[in-house]
């Protein structure tokens, strides 16, 4: 089963999904004016909450929808997924990373709109949003069937398990093995049950405790996050040019990738930056489609700046840290387990408890936003009624991610990323010209304001 999983993930992740995301992407780039470069300022100063109005109807605060949906976003795919793209496709792999991130700000643009445009109900009557209704509302219930696709792809591909198997591997490696304490498999049961307790307690809470604790949450493990980062990189200034020369010139070159073919350091880029921030896979609508904006183009311009943080800043720095302390070339460590060896290298007494207490909060909160995403997912299918049935199936699955192996884990998660992008992206495509024309009409009144 294992192998039919990772085979499945190696094989949607071919030529037609890199056409599809990266170049779905740069037509979306075009196609907006080159949006995220030009209109960057003001997405800054509506993240800063200057045009909010707590009348609107909606469940969050764009504010508290970028938190939920960088929780999710800006997480383990940032420490263990770039060190993974690294393994796998050497340093070059980054520089593809790069490049989906600035064409995935585009179509995050393009996605997030569309979630507050075509917001649709529930059975229950709740207002929602997300690629499915975006499909049923925009383009008509003869599409639904892409509402389908997208939704039981997400009831898999949202669960937790990554994060349960990396935040299971730092515990541990930092904690456990040093002093004894680790029993194989017995202990991998032990973390799992206890993190689904722990998640638990937000989750059923539903998403406005998600979000209050995300939004809590995420500034500080940032914060926490960039301040180790740059504490190392300031030990190894003089190593970063030539570091940064090496993810260019590998990106064009693919001697550190495997098998040293070029299409498949673009094949590993673009992979690692789907996982890592999401844009065009859809799970980012879903929250934004939430929030408390009558106004679509706002929420894209707000949504757009997750791929930015995510990739371009968090990942970069991660990278930078892995190649400027020579780990990814002297140990066999993956994932986590190789950011870890870089920290250690880098910071001997501390450096593994700080990535500990990084990880930690990370892989928490995007625990507790994927349970939302799942949620609709299976509130779409099933029912507002049975919805919750969901969160007691993603708590299980918890436990099954901390004693699964991560191959395993990462080709699933990627496999149902790739499925789900595929009515995000068409259904962007066909809908991007309302999007433009909505574009077009809000600058002007800002103009005129």
């Amino acid at each position: 089963m294992g192998d039919l999983i990772i085979s499945f993930a190696n094989w949607i992740w071919g030529t037609p999904m890199l056409i599809l995301l990266m170049g779905g992407g740069i037509i979306l780039l075009v196609h907006s004016g080159f949006i995220p470069f030009t209109k960057i300022g003001h997405a800054i100063s509506l993240l800063r909450g200057k045009y909010d109005d707590s009348n609107i109807p909606g469940q969050i605060t764009s504010f508290q929808a970028l938190s939920s949906a960088i929780a999710a976003t800006v997480g383990l795919g940032n420490i263990s997924g770039v060190a993974i793209a690294i393994t796998m496709g050497g340093p070059g792999a980054i520089f593809w990373m790069w490049i989906s991130a600035f064409v995935g700000m585009a179509t995050k643009f393009y996605t997030c709109s569309l979630a507050i445009m075509f917001k649709g109900k529930d059975s229950s009557g709740e207002v929602q949003g997300g690629p499915m209704y975006v499909i049923e509302e925009g383009l008509g219930k003869k599409w639904k069937f892409l509402s389908y696709i997208f939704c039981i792809a997400g009831v898999i591909g949202l669960l937790a398990i990554f994060q349960a198997n990396q935040l299971t591997a730092v515990i541990r490696t930092v904690m456990l093995e040093p002093n004894g304490l680790d029993e194989g498999d017995k202990t991998r049961w032990i973390i799992g049950i206890s993190m689904m307790a722990v998640v638990a307690i937000v989750i059923l809470g539903g998403i406005k405790r998600i979000a209050t604790v995300a939004s809590k949450l995420v500034p500080f493990m940032v914060v926490l996050y960039f301040i180790t980062v740059l504490i190392i990189l300031f030990n190894y200034l003089g190593e970063i040019p030539e570091m940064l020369m090496t993810i260019i010139t590998d990106a064009f070159t693919g001697k550190a990738a495997a098998g040293g073919v070029v299409g498949a350091v673009i094949i590993t880029g673009a992979r690692r930056a789907a996982f890592s921030n999401e844009a065009g896979i859809g799970t980012a609508p879903m929250v934004h489609g939430a929030s408390k904006n009558n106004e679509p183009i706002r929420e894209g311009l707000i949504a757009m700046l997750g791929p930015f943080i995510d990739t371009i800043v968090v990942c970069t720095l991660t990278a930078l840290v892995i190649m400027v302390t020579g780990v990814w070339q002297t140990t066999e460590s993956d994932g986590v387990r190789l950011t870890l060896a870089a920290f250690d290298q880098a910071l001997p007494s501390y450096g593994r408890y700080l990535l500990m207490v990084a990880v930690l909060v990370f892989a928490l909160s995007t625990m507790f936003t994927y349970s939302y995403y799942g949620h609709k997912c299976f509130n779409y299918l099933f029912g507002a009624k049975r919805a919750d049935y969901y969160n007691y199936f993603y708590l299980v699955t918890i436990v099954a991610g901390a004693v699964t192996s991560l191959d395993v884990v990462i080709s699933l998660v990627d496999g149902m990323y790739a499925v789900m992008a595929i009515p995000t992206m068409v259904s962007t495509f066909f809908l991007a010209p309302k999007v433009k024309a909505a574009s077009k009409d809000y600058f002007q009144r800002m103009k005129a304001k």
